[in-house]
């Protein structure tokens, strides 16, 4: 059925298909995680601690149990992505333009090698350093003794912001694509870009110390560079929906 033609309660009912498939898939991918790759998801999770000496406890009798469904989910979820993209990109292509599915077919994969890169960079270099720092500050007098979902939520907000910083790049290359800024105007806003990195390293981090904020600061900074560098070797291309559009009887 043309997407077009098709009335809000339909578009609902596909929109409900979509959900119910990608969380079946989900669910699946996580049940899969968790007995094949329990234990192993669960020592990646856990090892940033281990140069440190550092046993995580549990405080309730269902609270590392949860802890790891929770990991297996995240990992499930990435197991089970290309249905997941899948499902969205049979939902919204219908009401997309030749060009306009051209652009998303490209940039889709580029932003997940980004996103995963961008966790990865946060994982082995930024959490490794701030969680030694924190430990270290806290004094030789004290014993850690961390609670294991808290670590884990304390990892995951840690890491996601990083993923998504990294998609500058794409979205600074889109934006020039379409017109909308261009290396001249992006070099002009350098000062205020500076700044704000500084905010946003301030608010998405979640630590208090200036260090593991100032790695961040520091890496939207250099992925700002580089899109500046990215702006300059794309030129901007008018898209022509002409091909695409149906003429009306009236136009005739």
């Amino acid at each position: 059925m043309d997407d077009k033609n098709m009335s809000i309660v339909e578009h609902l009912a596909e929109l409900r298909k979509v959900l119910i498939i990608s969380i079946i898939a989900i669910i699946t991918g996580g049940i899969i995680c968790f007995f094949v790759w329990g234990d192993l998801l669960f020592d990646i999770v856990t090892d940033p601690l281990a140069e440190f000496d550092v046993s995580l406890v549990y405080i309730s009798m269902t609270e590392a149990f949860i802890t790891k469904i929770k990991i297996s989910l995240v990992a499930g979820t990435v197991l089970v992505s290309p249905i997941v993209f899948w499902q969205i990109w049979s939902y919204i292509v219908p009401a997309l333009h030749q060009n306009e599915k051209k652009i998303v077919l490209t940039l889709l994969p580029v932003s997940i090698v980004l996103f995963i890169s961008g966790i990865l960079f946060a994982y082995f270099t930024v959490f490794r350093f701030a969680a030694g720092f924190l430990l270290l500050v806290a004094g030789e007098g004290l014993e850690a003794m961390i609670s294991v979902s808290r670590y884990v939520s304390f990892l995951l907000g840690f890491l996601l912001p990083f993923g998504i910083i990294f998609q500058m790049p794409l979205v600074i290359l889109f934006l020039t694509r379409i017109g909308v800024v261009t290396s001249a105007k992006l070099n002009s806003y350098r000062k205020y870009v500076v700044f704000l990195s500084f905010v946003v390293g301030a608010v998405l981090t979640p630590t208090p110390d200036v260090v593991s904020q100032l790695f961040m600061a520091g890496s939207l900074i250099i992925l700002y560079e580089a899109s500046v560098l990215v702006s300059k070797l794309v030129k901007p291309k008018v898209v022509d929906y002409e091909d695409d559009l149906v003429k009306s009887p009236d136009s005739e």
